[in-house]
């Protein structure tokens, strides 16, 4: 017995394996909020993070809280990975929330301070000096009271329907002599700026919702204002598919139109809000208590993002400009001859998504082209990407795409793409009504001299241009024929259900990606426990699925040294004695959105090794992804890639220290000290050339070589 109170042995309890989803989440946000409080930053990039934490949170409001409280109201008590139930779950979001709501206002006020004094101001009305107050009121009077349409509140004009995200103004009315009080509700159109501008050398800006309360009196003539408050109300976005429905794109369009009007989740308050005004809007919306915010502040923080507009380099990061690949240039632009001669991978942002496009206008144009597959989750409102499938469509090339309608906020975009692309004569397909089509692939068929060639583009980020400018992702270009064929069963099973009786190379969930995974751990363990060398590396963006967060302890327990970076949600607990003593995690928050994907398997050789197995995909370590998801994950074999995604991608993010954050084994992030021999990954890459692809880069480059302590550079 003594023994066994020595070693206790592994912790059982589940709140002591494993971190909350929604928890770790908000652990998440509280890091890029940290960022609007990072002294090295420029200021118009402190503000950004500010908004990008509202944004964020605006959203797990809409579909993260929203869910549980439904789960609340149907009676489901399904737990939590840490054994939480819905309400238990609630009750603990609702607490951080509000406190992340206190920490944002903090951070804006600030934030106003130290731009005021860069001539940027974040002004009330009653702030600015008389002349800028009176061109307010002109521009409220001509630009603004237009668009404004004010209804009364009583029983012949009923409450109005006000839309998620939306924001208004209630006042309370007396006019002249007559008894009684009236409340009047004005919202705030949806399609004019959130700030106003104030022409002149400095750079003011208003919020509109402030000119509405403020010049009220032009809105009510004759009457006489008792009281207002401003509010703002987020409601239940996120939307089942029905497994029964006959026609994805018209079901989209209803459940689009259903979300919008969705239950009320959160009320926003200004804390000045008339009494009156506040019992009715309680009332009318129907919110939870404790989902009711008041606050001094400012509502609607993610609108911030318009003032990082504002043309002030200063206050900027200096400008990047990707790089477009060399070895590309080579060939003379000629992406198909770069990819023939050999593999090659592109890092974004640092190098240019332009090669990209470029690879499928050249198909689109390119009389040797057959056909044309390619995956789209999201393309962005001005897409090259959808350009150059609509070219090629035209041009008599076969193409087919595959628009997931379920990408969460981009459905209705989706639908008018795959409409578009219909008429241009492009094979539309929807995929799976149960599942999503998350993968990230081209495949373009060539006749050449010697036969039909096949060339792929297997990716971690979205076909976005705008996206690909900010987030960190890989694009993997082979010829590789194998892995042709492998694509090629890929695109069969989402179009026509014909599952792959045997893949030659690829792993694709839901079918066999767990599987594999768990079959490439078990080898680590394997060697572990025979006294071999073994190791793991992995980057994602999130890790929840507890089976294989109970296989990275397994490996673990055997030994297995495993370094994990996760930008995002982390359920695994790192560093606890008998658990994951070996497991380490760190989450990078910089300049740049991390986004790219991969693991890394020792297999019998110390990391980094030539011999070690390196895999590229599309999936997180997230349930979603391996059982209700079709994914891809990709080997990298050709001795160039896979050298530059191990021992310069992942090499890199595992030596950050300046924009790194570790995973104590409390379940609480810390800020890794960089000190006078810091490194920034994203500095390192923006810095130094491009590698796409060259085996002799690193000798004719004086690229700085990355290295382990205590490893032979």
């Amino acid at each position: 017995m003594e023994e066994d109170r020595d070693n206790p042995g592994p912790p059982e309890a589940p709140e002591e394996r494993y971190v909350n989803r929604e928890l770790s989440w908000l652990s998440f946000n509280r890091r890029v909020l940290a960022e609007s409080e990072n002294t090295d930053y420029p200021l118009l990039e402190r503000l950004r993070f500010l908004s990008i934490s509202g944004s964020n949170l605006d959203e797990f409001t809409m579909v993260r809280i929203a869910g549980l409280e439904g789960q609340v109201q149907r009676g489901i008590e399904t737990t939590a990975i840490d054994g939480r139930s819905p309400r238990q779950q609630l009750d603990a979001i609702r607490e951080q929330v509000l406190q992340l709501e206190d920490r944002q206002q903090e951070s804006l006020e600030s934030l106003r301070s130290l731009l005021a004094e860069e001539g940027i101001i974040v002004a009330l009305v009653d702030e600015l000096p008389k002349d800028k107050q009176t061109w307010l009121a002109e521009y409220f009077e001509t630009d603004i009271l237009p668009l404004i349409t004010p209804q009364a509140i009583d029983p012949s004009h009923p409450f109005p329907f006000v839309a998620t995200g939306g924001m208004g103004a209630l006042f309370r009315l007396k006019r002249g002599k007559r008894k009684g009080e009236l409340i009047e509700m004005v919202l705030i159109p949806s399609g004019v700026p959130r700030f106003v501008r104030v022409p002149g050398e400095q750079a003011i800006y208003v919020a509109i919702e402030q000119l509405v309360a403020r010049f009220a009196d032009q809105i009510f003539p004759g009457f006489k204002i008792l009281g207002d408050g401003v509010f703002r109300v987020l409601r239940d976005s996120d939307m089942e598919v029905e497994d029964e429905a006959e026609d994805l794109v018209r079901f989209f369009r209803t459940a689009i139109q259903r979300r919008r009007r969705g239950r009320a989740v959160l009320l926003e308050l200004d804390d000045e809000c008339d009494e009156v005004a506040e019992a009715l809007l309680r009332d009318q919306f129907d919110v939870d208590a404790a989902m009711i915010v008041k606050t001094g502040g400012m509502l609607g923080l993610r609108d911030l993002d318009a003032i990082c507009a504002e043309p002030r380099p200063d206050l900027k990061f200096p400008p990047f400009s990707p790089r477009y690949p060399e070895r590309v240039l080579a060939h003379d632009g000629d992406v198909f001859t770069a990819i023939r001669e050999k593999d090659m991978v592109i890092h974004h942002p640092y190098e240019s998504f332009e090669v990209v496009v470029d690879f499928l206008h050249q198909a689109a144009v390119d009389p040797a082209v057959v056909s044309i597959k390619q995956t789209l989750y999201r393309a962005g409102d001005q897409s090259p990407v959808i350009a150059a499938l609509i070219e090629a469509a035209q041009n008599g090339k076969a193409v087919t795409a595959v628009v997931e309608l379920k990408a969460r906020f981009d459905e209705e975009r989706n639908i008018r793409w795959a409409k578009e692309l219909e008429r241009a004569g492009v094979q539309v397909i929807y995929g799976f009504t149960e599942w999503k089509t998350h993968a990230k692939v081209s495949l373009v068929v060539r006749r050449e001299e010697d036969g039909y060639r096949t060339y792929c583009h297997f990716g971690t980020g979205n076909y976005h241009p705008v996206n690909a400018k900010i987030y960190t992702d890989l694009s993997y270009f082979t010829a590789d024929q194998a892995l042709g064929r492998d694509a090629a069963k890929m695109f069969n099973f989402i179009t026509g259900y014909i599952e792959p009786d045997e893949l030659e190379r690829i792993a694709i969930s839901p079918l066999g990606m767990r599987e594999k995974l768990y079959e490439l751990i078990d080898t680590e363990i394997a060697n572990a426990k025979a006294g071999k060398p073994s190791g793991i590396w992995v980057k994602l963006n999130s890790i929840t699925n507890r089976a294989v967060i109970d296989k990275l302890y397994e490996a673990s327990a055997a030994g297995v040294q495993i370094r994990m970076v996760v930008r995002g949600i982390c359920s695994l607990r790192a560093g606890i004695a008998g658990l994951s003593e070996n497991i380490s995690v760190k989450s990078i928050i910089g300049r740049f959105l991390e986004h790219g994907r991969m693991w890394v398997f020792a297999d019998g050789k110390e990391l980094p090794s030539r011999q070690a197995k390196v895999y590229i995909t599309s999936a997180d370590a997230m349930g979603r992804n391996l059982d209700r998801r079709v994914e891809v994950m990709v080997p990298v074999t050709n001795k160039t890639v896979h050298d530059q995604m191990l021992k310069q991608v992942m090499l890199a993010n595992i030596l950050d220290t300046e924009r790194s954050w570790c995973l104590d084994s409390d379940g609480q992030y810390r800020r890794m000290a960089s000190g006078e021999n810091g490194f920034n990954c994203h500095e390192y890459f923006m810095s130094n050339p491009s590698l796409s692809g060259r085996g002799s880069a690193l000798e004719k480059h004086d690229v700085p070589d990355l290295s382990l302590p205590g490893e032979d550079a």
